[in-house]
């Protein structure tokens, strides 16, 4: 009997996307209650920011200059967060651990060959099992709530650029409503704000406190994903000390592998990494 693979991939994977199958989509109600509370919080400080802080300022060049880095970080930090959360992480397709399927991949006569119990999928090196997602993923380093999605081979990139945007953001707002804080108090409140005193001081200081949070927050996430990318090593290989069964590449080429060449489309997330090929391209889904 003759399989038509393209179509097993796509009949496998269609519960997994949305849009006509145009977009990779979890329906988890934690994850998505996660992700629209990260974008209630990025137009909270967008608000804060631009209405509070920089509009009323009667300096138009400090105005302009941060409003100008604000935005443009804020819509890339939003811009990698859609990306991570519908491209497909790295999922192998579920169910094809089948004679007739193995037979079709051309595997080698006596090659080990481990199978997903949970998706019934042949299961490359290095993949794992998520629960949430249901599916096998490729170098799966975490499953992200925030992104309601797998952070796997496919993705990092973007979540990478996600926690860095978050954090400069996050930063810059910290220092905007502690300038803006000092500020009011030296002028006495007097013009310093189109909001009375008390609506102001709750505004700065409940987004110097979630500038705060999230500053700590990515910043730890950011170091945990570069030292996992630096090192070769992914974070649930890490968690289960898992003994290197794959050949290490080098420093500069496990970040090449994320990123790509060096180049400015690094801090993109418009720009999707050109992959090296390798012998589990078959495991695409």
């Amino acid at each position: 009997m003759e399989y038509d693979y393209n179509a097993f991939r796509k009949e496998s994977d269609f519960h997994n996307r949305c849009c006509g199958g145009a977009l990779w989509c979890i329906r988890d109600i934690c994850g998505v209650i996660c992700a629209l509370l990260t974008w209630l919080l990025i137009s909270y400080s967008e608000f804060v920011v631009m209405c509070v802080i920089l509009i009323p300022s009667p300096y138009p060049v400090y105005s302009v200059i941060n409003a100008i880095i604000f935005q443009t970080c804020a819509f890339l930090a939003f811009a990698s967060h859609l990306k991570t959360m519908f491209t497909d992480p790295g999922a192998v397709p579920k169910g094809n651990a089948t004679k007739e399927m193995i037979k079709q991949m051309g595997f080698r006569e006596g090659r080990v060959i481990f199978k997903c119990p949970k998706c019934c999928s042949i299961k490359p090196d290095r993949a794992h099992h998520c629960s949430v997602c249901q599916r096998c993923i490729r170098k799966m380093d975490h499953h992200c709530p925030w992104v309601n999605n797998c952070v796997g081979e496919n993705n990092q990139k973007y979540f990478v650029l996600f926690t860095f945007y978050i954090c400069i953001i996050s930063l810059h707002s910290l220092f905007l409503a502690v300038n803006q804080f000092l500020m009011c108090i030296r002028h006495e409140w007097k013009d310093c704000a189109s909001y009375s005193p008390p609506v102001t001081i709750v505004l700065l200081l409940f987004l110097m406190f979630e500038a705060l949070l999230f500053a700590i927050f990515t910043a730890v996430m950011l170091g945990t994903q570069v030292q996992a990318i630096w090192t070769d090593e992914t974070g649930i290989e890490q968690l289960k000390k898992e003994e290197a069964r794959w050949v290490k590449k080098s420093r500069w080429k496990s970040i090449q592998a994320v990123f790509g060449r060096f180049s400015l489309l690094w801090l993109s997330p418009f720009a999707r990494p050109r992959k090296y090929k390798n012998e589990y391209e078959f495991y695409s889904v």
